[in-house]
Order: structure tokens, then C-alpha cells, then sequence
């Protein structure tokens, strides 16, 4: 057992790295759960925001692995670090850089990479660059493999929600009066859902048997089970919640009004905290799913107030329909979303740095930045004709699926909270574990006290810079509606699913972005789909194991070529 105490800077360094990664984890791979939720208004940024601090910590602290694999899926052989365990400290550490630093690029550049790619390119930088072998063959969780899920993950993902997509399509979109299949078959819809993310959940569980030990009888009896509980749920909470709501039209019922159940049915229903001020009537029951996200035009002689975007557009017309002034005088232009320097830095820019009100302003800016910026809006006419291939259906319809699609977002954040926790986590614990051991050894034990530092940074990522995949994976590649975001994350989930049964090295980030080209395909028009931005997606994709592994490589040999290794 050798005395480590030297390598003691490097644990700090790579502490320090850890929290890098953890965050640009949270800012990548968490917002891929939530984006099509708020690409959709489903939730508001903010609301998002808070869901992902909740289901990220959750997954991670308390579904968390007890046991962390230090290399990940066996890429790098540690027989070349036996009596070396000073080596591997270094090793991972350069490792943790290495993906740090690309999750940072990533995030800054609006590339929604694999993090389990990100960690797995930097650990064969740093194996190459240690002379470690690697395993390149076609194996389990091999580099060969990894590539071929590049295209073999967005694929099969496509095909599975777009086929999702279709039964939803025709068996209510697209029916004569739909609004009436919409409301007889939710509840179906809702327990198909919730038998989906529960097998979801029980596989994906790190401390969970594989498809083979945990059975065939198993597995039906979670499908069924949830099935028959998730459908009872519906018709006695749901259903009268849903009436009241969008039948009846009631201003007042808001989601927390859901376990009066079949209170709602009576005519007076006791509600507590109403909406809309008590008054049944005169408010709209749900948002418009549909609502343009393209920036209203303004005249450069408008107003800063207006060109900042503090007011909505007003288009005056005249006798004949045309705007007035068109054709003449100046071009217009797109009015900028107010952004969260305007709103809460505005206001007291002139006052003194010191002044407590402007201190105020500035702590609000540095919480709430992240979570207050528009990340629907565009002035692309490129995105505006693409969303327009894209066929809107009944707001109403819309609505009942956003409580599946919210519940899907939520699964998968506790699912990616509880499995690639280990992405961050991973090469810190093989690094700590061998720095108090003195020793190699290939499974470490991991601290609960990490799994709380890192189920906190993965949604404080999300909260601070997770705007930016947000913006790229929503309404960038084609216009998000509740149901095409419910088949997409739902495809999402059943693609990892499979790939767990076949031992495949799938990501989810992979999975969502093939399920939202497939549902785009949906819509039967080419035009629907932003392929250019789907092909800067997959550039990002391509670069992710090369950048992590050069950064980490060039790191371990500049230093085990330094004197004091």
C-alpha cells in the first residue's frame, strides 16, 4: 500500500473538475428531458427549472449506485496501473478535465452531446496517452460499438415515436370531433404511459437485476399492474378534473384542484385557492400550444420600450386587410425578446454600484438568468416556414396530453439523475477511492456525501445554462406540440429500454434527438424538419469523443512527462 499523500493537489484538482462536469452535465444531458416539454408551453422555463433540481437530486441521492464502476464500461485495462496507483490518479484526473472542458464547449456552443460519450472519449484520451490498452473491438461497451450508436440509437428511437406519433395521430389528431376520442381514450393513454416509465424506472436503476434475472412474470405484473392502477387513478381523479376544465369550460380549477376527484362532478364543486379570482368565466382554460414563436415585427422608428420588447406587436390594417405603410418607407424589423440583463439590470443601471436596490438586481440576475430567458422565440424565416409544414391541431386535445408528457420529462430526469450520476462521479471516485487506498482497485464505493454534491450540481446546470439545449432540442428542429412531445419522450424511453435488453450502449440524448426527427417525419413533409440544425446537432456528436480524449490525452502526457512523475 503506497503513501499518496504527494498526489494530495490532485484530488483537489480534480475536485474541482468534478464540479465542472457535474454542472455541464446538468446543463446538457438533463435538459434534454425537459426541452420538449417547454418547446411545447407545457412548463415555463422556470417551472422546468424547478422539476429538474427535484428529479435530478432525487435520482442521484437517493437511486444513486452505491457502487461506482471507476472506467466506464470497460474501456481502459487498469492491469497497466498496478503498482502505479499514483499514475491512475492522474489519469482520472486529466480524464475529469477532459470532459469538463467539452461539456463547457458543448453547452456554450448548443451541442446536446452524450455525457457517457463525453466521460467515455476522455478515459481513452488518458488510457492512450498512459499506453493502457483499450478495448476497440466489437465488445460490450467498446469504442466500435459506441460509434455504431450514433446512428443505430437515433434510428431506432425515430422509428418507435414516430409510430407512437401515428396510432395518436389518427386514432384522435386527426378524428372528426377528436376533442370527444381525446377525452374517451386519455385514460387509456395515461396507463400505456405510466406501465412504460415504470419498467423505465425499475430497469434503468442502477442496483437493478438485468431484463433475464429480474423475469418475464416480473415484468408483466409491473406492466399490468400500473396499468390497472394508473387507469382507476384516471377515471376517478382525471376525468372529472378534465370535465369541469375544458368541458365546462371552468376558469377556476387549476392541477391542484386534481384530488378533489369526484368532488368536480357536482355543480358547485368546494374549490379550494380558485383560479382566476373566483370567477368561473372569462379566462382562457389553456395555453395556446400553438402560439407563433416568431418575433413580431417593429418599425425602426418604434420606441426602445418596444423594440426591447416589453409590449406585444400591434399590426394596424386598414379597409382592405394590408397592413398600413406596407411597402413604404423603411424595412422593419424584429423586435429582441427582453432579455434578463434588460429586466433586472435595466432599471438600476444608474444607480450606484453600492446601493442596496442594485445590489438586489443583480443577485436576481445571477439566480434567475438562466430561467428567465425566452428560448421559444425566433426571426429565422427558415424556421418559420418550417414550422409551418407542421400541421396544428385542437388546443384542447393538446392540453390533456401535457400532464403524460410532464410525467415522461420527469421520469427520465430521475432515470438520468440515477444512472449517469456515474458520468460525473465515476473517474473522481476512482481517483479518491485509490489516493485513501494507496491501491488500484476497479469498483470503489461511493459517498453518499458526493451523490449529494452531484444530484445538486446536475440541476443547478440545468437551472444556470440549460437554456441553451433547451433552445437547440425544442422548436429548432420542428414545431413542438404536447403530443409530439409525449411520443418523443415516450419513444425515447422504450429505445432505452430495448438497448438495455441488448446490451447497447445507447444515449438518451441520442434517443430524443432521432424521436423528435421521427415525429417531424410525421408530418409527411420534408420541409418539417430543420435539417440543418440536425445536422450541426450530429457535427457535435462526431466531435465529442475526439475533443474530450485530445484535451485529457495532451493533458496526461505533458504531465507524466514532467519531472516529478
Amino acid at each position: 500500500m503506497a503513501d499518496l499523500r504527494q498526489y494530495a493537489w490532485l484530488i483537489a484538482v480534480i475536485s474541482i473538475a468534478f464540479c465542472f462536469s457535474a454542472f455541464g452535465n446538468g446543463g446538457n444531458d438533463v435538459a434534454n428531458s425537459y426541452a420538449t416539454s417547454v418547446a411545447a408551453r407545457t412548463l415555463e422555463m422556470w417551472q422546468a427549472g424547478i422539476l429538474a433540481m427535484i428529479t435530478e437530486f432525487v435520482g442521484a441521492v437517493a437511486l444513486g449506485s452505491g457502487v461506482t464502476s471507476t472506467i466506464k464500461n470497460k474501456i481502459m485495462d487498469l492491469d497497466r496501473f498496478k503498482g502505479k496507483p499514483g499514475t491512475l490518479v492522474l489519469v482520472m484526473t486529466c480524464a475529469e478535465i477532459g470532459s469538463a472542458f467539452w461539456l463547457t464547449v458543448a453547452n456554450y456552443a448548443g451541442f446536446p452531446v452524450s455525457t457517457t460519450h463525453t466521460v467515455i472519449g476522455a478515459l481513452v484520451g488518458s488510457g492512450i496517452a498512459s499506453q493502457a490498452n483499450i478495448s476497440w473491438g466489437w465488445s460490450s461497451g467498446s469504442v466500435s460499438q459506441i460509434a455504431a450508436s450514433w446512428l443505430i440509437a437515433p434510428l431506432i428511437s425515430a422509428c418507435i415515436a414516430a409510430i407512437l406519433f401515428l396510432i395518436l395521430k389518427y386514432s384522435v389528431l386527426e378524428r372528426q370531433d377528436s376533442f370527444k376520442w381525446a377525452m374517451r381514450l386519455i385514460p387509456f393513454y395515461l396507463a400505456f404511459t405510466g406501465s412504460i416509465l415504470a419498467l423505465f424506472i425499475v430497469i434503468e436503476l442502477p442496483t437493478s437485476p438485468s431484463l433475464e434475472e429480474f423475469g418475464i412474470g416480473k415484468i408483466i405484473g409491473v406492466i399490468f399492474g400500473t396499468f390497472g392502477g394508473v387507469l382507476a387513478i384516471s377515471y376517478v381523479f382525471f376525468m372529472p378534473y378534465f370535465h369541469r376544465r375544458l368541458v365546462l369550460n371552468d376558469a377556476r380549477i387549476q392541477v391542484w384542484h386534481l384530488p378533489l376527484g369526484p368532488l368536480l362532478w357536482r355543480d358547485n364543486p368546494p374549490l379550494y385557492w380558485p383560479g382566476n379570482n373566483g370567477n368561473p368565466d372569462g379566462a382562457a382554460v389553456t395555453k395556446d400550444h400553438y402560439k407563433n414563436a416568431r418575433l413580431p415585427e417593429s418599425s425602426p422608428t418604434d420606441s426602445p420600450t418596444l423594440i426591447a420588447g416589453n409590449e406585444e406587436s400591434k399590426s394596424a390594417t386598414d379597409s382592405s386587410g394590408l397592413e398600413l405603410g406596407q411597402g413604404l418607407g423603411p424595412p422593419r424589423m424584429r423586435k429582441a425578446p427582453i432579455g434578463p440583463k434588460e429586466r433586472f439590470l435595466g432599471p438600476t443601471k444608474d444607480l450606484p454600484i453600492y446601493a442596496p436596490a442594485r445590489l438586489v438586481s443583480w443577485a436576481k440576475y445571477l439566480f434567475l438568468q438562466g430561467v428567465a430567458r425566452d428560448v421559444i422565440s425566433h426571426d429565422s424565416d427558415h424556421l418559420e416556414k418550417t414550422h409551418a409544414q407542421a400541421k396544428q391541431y385542437d388546443n384542447k386535445v393538446e392540453h390533456l396530453w401535457t400532464y403524460a408528457q410532464v410525467a415522461s420529462a420527469m421520469m427520465m430526469s430521475i432515470a438520468h439523475g440515477s444512472n449517469d450520476v456515474a458520468n460525473a462521479v465515476g473517474p473522481w471516485v476512482a481517483a479518491y477511492s485509490t489516493y485513501e487506498a494507496g491501491q488500484v482497485d476497479g469498483k470503489s464505493p461511493t459517498p453518499i456525501w458526493i451523490l449529494v454534491i452531484a444530484g445538486f450540481l446536475l440541476g443547478l446546470g440545468f437551472w444556470v445554462v440549460g437554456w441553451r439545449i433547451v433552445s437547440a432540442l425544442g422548436n429548432k428542429i420542428t414545431r413542438m406540440s404536447p403530443t409530439r412531445g409525449y411520443a418523443i419522450e415516450l419513444g425515447a424511453a422504450i429505445t432505452v429500454l430495448m438497448a438495455s435488453r441488448l446490451d447497447l450502449p445507447v444515449s438518451t440524448t441520442h434517443c430524443l434527438t432521432g424521436a423528435t426527427m421521427g415525429v417531424s417525419l410525421m408530418n409527411f413533409s420534408l420541409g418539417a424538419t430543420n435539417w440543418r440544425q440536425l445536422s450541426w446537432i450530429f457535427f457535435g456528436w462526431v466531435l465529442t469523443l475526439p475533443a474530450a480524449g485530445l484535451v485529457s490525452g495532451l493533458l496526461t502526457v505533458m504531465f507524466l512527462n514532467s519531472p516529478h512523475f
